[in-house]
């Protein structure tokens, strides 16, 4: 049996013969099988025969697979000067590269990062952000709740609410996340991401709140950014404003809302008015990133298109 594993020339014979030796009708397995009946010397010799005939078939096998893979690389080669395949390589989504820019410049701002649940209860939604229930946030129309008093988070001021409450003032901090509202055209979709910032401390201006503004924007955008801002209302700052950018053509760009924070909102989180004063700023990222990378459309951002992410360079 040593001498025929020896003479085997390829792969199929050896499988052949092993087949026939240890294969269910298997010379050896036939052997096997009278283990019983033999004395423990005969038993010890029979092992050992097993055991040695495995073994030359597991060198037959590497030798045979050894020699095969050196005849075929006799035979082929490779031509190190061809241009590589191209790669299919991943990357990240515009959406996440525009919050990480915009989270670094908050970050070198001296704003610390904070986030908060979706899915928030009414006082840190509404109540606690001086929002009274006949004002028309709380519309059904407008949010998505629950039946148990729950709602969809409808803007990232709640986690500024959690942050307040838990470190009280001084406080500098930023929060991002998404938020739901029944909307969805060319500009909204009923999932949007913000960031809002919020400085707390005494002594606080609404000037020190436009020149944030106007930094943020500038660094974001590489350049230098003109900014005005217009009187508005929020329930959870006083006053309050809306702020607009100037883009190319000489266009006003609404941006976003802002204001100083309402002392109501101050009075919930434990803060005293008399002695702390703050601003709060928010805006939609995806607003920025389709200015910045020059889109018209939101939608696609959320299509998961990878054609469409392609073509406009991501």
């Amino acid at each position: 049996m040593k001498d025929d594993i020896q003479k085997v020339d390829s792969l199929e014979k050896l499988q052949e013969l092993y087949t026939a030796t240890f294969g269910k009708n298997g010379t050896m397995t036939a052997k096997l099988k009278t283990m019983a009946t033999l004395s423990n010397e005969e038993r010890a010799v029979l092992n050992n025969e097993n055991t040695e005939l495995r073994q030359l078939f597991k060198q037959k096998q590497t030798e045979l697979e050894n020699a095969a893979l050196n005849a075929k690389l006799a035979t082929e080669a490779v031509d190190v000067t061809l241009d590589v395949e191209p790669e299919n390589k991943g990357t990240l989504h515009p959406l996440t590269w525009a919050l990480k820019e915009i989270a670094a410049i908050l970050e070198s701002f001296g704003y610390t990062l904070w986030t908060g649940p979706e899915v928030e209860d009414d006082w840190h939604n509404f109540t606690a952000l001086n929002t009274p229930e006949y004002h028309p946030a709380r519309d059904m129309q407008d949010s998505f709740f629950f039946e148990n008093g729950n709602v969809m988070r409808t803007q990232t001021s709640s986690i500024q609410i959690r942050a307040m409450e838990k470190l009280g003032a001084p406080i500098k901090m930023f929060g991002i996340g998404s938020t739901y509202r029944k909307e969805m055209d060319a500009t909204h979709s009923p999932m949007f991401h913000q960031i809002e910032g919020l400085y707390v401390d005494k002594n606080v201006t609404m000037s020190d709140l436009i020149g944030t503004l106007r930094a943020l924007l500038s660094k974001f955008f590489e350049k230098e950014i003109e900014i005005r801002i217009r009187p508005s209302y929020f329930p959870f700052t006083e006053p309050s404003v809306e702020f607009d950018m100037k883009w190319e053509g000489g266009k006003w760009l609404e941006m976003g809302g802002a204001g100083m924070v309402h002392p109501n909102v101050l009075r919930n989180c434990k803060i005293d008015p008399e002695k702390y004063q703050g601003f709060a700023f928010g805006f939609g990222w995806d607003r920025l990133a389709m200015l910045k990378y020059g889109l018209t459309d939101l939608r696609p951002f959320y299509d998961g298109d990878v054609r469409w992410l392609k073509n406009n360079g991501f």
